[in-house]
């Protein structure tokens, strides 16, 4: 028998001051408004729920992705999920969206929240492929070109027992 084995390798641990070098390039490379140094260091300052994906090769091993989370009252907001453009569309974010729910429900949430802008097709096809479902719209909500303002889809899924593995 002959089994296929993926030489990429997957990490997720727990966002530190010293990643934000590597999680700032990847944002900026990702989004046309990147957050700033200072929203992470917020972030993390807050407390909130963060994570970063390395991804390894061989000896060589560099940043994936990351996701930042807030935990509320039986619920937690999804703020920021993000793959480096060089590596999407290889199953990341799903990994990603995985570990998050497992996380939530350990704190928890009975239900996730985000919001994704109108005009990023792709991650809210990848968020409604997952069973987020759209439940409103926040109007101007991010920054766009021109000194404009695009409004924000929201999303929500409820975590039930057994989802999410």
């Amino acid at each position: 028998m002959n089994a296929v084995v993926d030489p990429f390798e997957r990490t997720l641990l727990p966002l530190r001051e010293a990643d934000l070098d590597a999680v700032l390039l990847v944002e900026r490379a990702a989004y046309e408004f990147p957050w700033t140094r200072g929203n992470f260091t917020d972030s993390l300052r807050a407390g909130y729920d963060m994570q970063v994906l390395w991804g390894s090769c061989g000896a060589r091993s560099e940043l994936v992705g990351y996701f930042i989370a807030m935990i509320g009252v039986d619920e937690m907001h999804l703020l920021n999920l993000t793959v480096s453009p060089a590596h999407q569309g290889r199953g990341h974010a799903r990994f990603m969206l995985d570990a998050l729910g497992r996380l939530a429900r350990r704190r928890h949430a009975l239900q996730l929240w985000l919001e994704v802008r109108v005009s990023n097709v792709r991650a809210r096809r990848l968020y409604e492929r997952y069973g987020f479902a759209d439940i409103g719209c926040r109007r101007g909500y991010y920054p766009a070109a021109g000194g404009t303002r695009e409004d924000a889809v929201m999303m929500s899924l409820p975590l039930v027992a057994g989802a999410l593995s």
